[in-house]
């Protein structure tokens, strides 16, 4: 079968191409794709070529299909697979396999699987390392949310704290505690909110900052104040940019004291240092943010380790138990990460979206791999609809619906966009 796929060659070498699957074996699943969505990892792996860690032969001779954030259905089973998966069952994959201590995963590291691509193969190792899921919820985007959603929950799990004289760790936020969620209304920090207010284990208070009102406004207009105290939590939004002391102020609003947890989802030295003085006796910081800058360092204060008994930690992905739960979170309801997503596009704008995702501004940049779009913000959805009807009526639907993508827009693109 042949494929229409974006092979990474080198550095910021992208190409769109179509090639031939080979036939599948016993042991391997042809699928189809439906949608991926870009992750800042695969802007970093195009930037870095054959000097990243998951790529495993030279690029120039063994290109990589690239995209590891992706959904679709099963087309062919092979035959020893064909008791646990059927043709026609929707999936999602978990991409960190940690397959016989190597690096490697799709989107990184393998010639006929990724997520920006119409068909692939899927390999045994990926079913045999139990890293195939099943997909039960009924839009395809949100499988493609679930391993952004997975680092969210595998981040919270990470988080410890102890009891004075045992050295036991008792792992997760701490119930009941206070939680700093600092620049966190990114994409990666809306879902942290999303998960703190959802998740089974909550704090009773969370605190989030940001220096940008726009985007302050956003989130607080899709997770609200009286949402999170339906469910047990004091939720507050705050732009520190231009508070004089905002570690004062912080503290103010949690009561006069410290946070029990503090993570930081943007790598800048400023904003670490900040929620490492914002951390109380035994809490937890948790460097959420990947920089680009292999020598990015910022200043703790080893006292507060030493006699506070601070703690800290950083978590890059999630396991496949993370990613269970989100799929199970999100298909029953409890999880909602569609606010991540911004800007929707085909499979033609992958190239050139992945090279310059570091300068553009919004969320998450879902792909429908079957479909030839440009990619689009949501929020110019209205602007462009006046020349073109379909972004007309997609701009219909998602502003019925706060202005987020949906299951309704999913499928008006899918039956009315033009094919790849």
């Amino acid at each position: 079968m042949k494929t229409k796929a974006v092979r990474l060659y080198g550095v910021d070498d992208l190409r769109l191409e179509e090639f031939e699957l080979p036939a599948i074996k016993d042991d391997e699943i042809l699928a189809k794709v439906v949608s991926d969505s870009i992750c800042m990892s695969s802007h970093k792996l195009s930037m870095q070529g054959d000097k990243h860690k998951r790529v495993r032969a030279p690029l120039a001779t063994d290109p990589v299909i690239i995209g590891h954030e992706f959904c679709g259905e099963l087309v062919e089973v092979g035959a020893k697979w064909q008791r646990q998966f059927k043709a026609g069952q929707r999936f999602a994959i978990q991409p960190a396999l940690n397959y016989q201590g190597t690096l490697w995963a799709p989107g990184y590291s393998y010639a006929h699987i990724g997520g920006d691509a119409t068909y692939i193969v899927i390999p045994r190792e990926v079913m045999e390392l139990g890293c195939l899921l099943e997909y039960r919820a009924e839009a395809f985007f949100m499988g493609s949310l679930a391993e952004p959603v997975s680092c969210i929950v595998g981040a919270y799990h990470a988080q410890y704290h102890t009891k004075g004289g045992s050295y036991v760790h008792e792992m997760g936020i701490r119930e009941g505690g206070s939680l700093a969620l600092l620049a966190s209304v990114g994409p990666m920090g809306i879902g942290a909110i999303d998960y703190a207010m959802h998740a089974p284990r909550r704090p009773s208070r969370v605190v989030v900052t940001d220096i940008d009102d726009a985007r302050l406004k956003r989130a607080a207009s899709i997770f609200t104040v009286e949402e999170a105290r339906r469910n047990g939590v004091e939720l507050r939004y705050v732009n520190t940019k231009d508070i004089a002391d905002p570690v004062a102020h912080l503290k103010e609003l949690n009561g006069g004291k410290l946070f029990d947890d503090v993570f930081v989802f943007a790598p800048v030295k400023s904003v670490v240092e900040m929620g490492d003085r914002l951390l109380g006796p035994d809490g937890c910081l948790n460097f959420f943010a990947g920089p680009t800058d292999t020598s990015f360092s910022a200043s703790l204060n080893f006292y507060d380790v030493h006699y506070e008994s601070h703690h800290l930690v950083g978590t890059s992905g999630g396991n496949t138990d993370d990613i269970k739960e989100s799929l199970a979170m999100m298909a029953d309801g409890r999880l909602n990460p569609v606010a991540m997503i911004t800007h929707v596009g085909g499979l033609d704008s992958v190239p050139a979206t992945t090279i310059g995702l570091d300068k553009i501004p919004g969320g998450k940049k879902l792909i429908y791999t079957h479909k030839r779009l440009p990619l689009v913000a949501l929020a110019d959805f209205e602007e462009r609809g006046k020349s073109e009807p379909l972004y007309a009526e997609l701009s219909r639907i998602v502003k019925a619906n706060n202005m987020l993508w949906c299951k309704a827009a999913e499928d008006y693109l899918l039956a009315h966009a033009p094919g790849i």
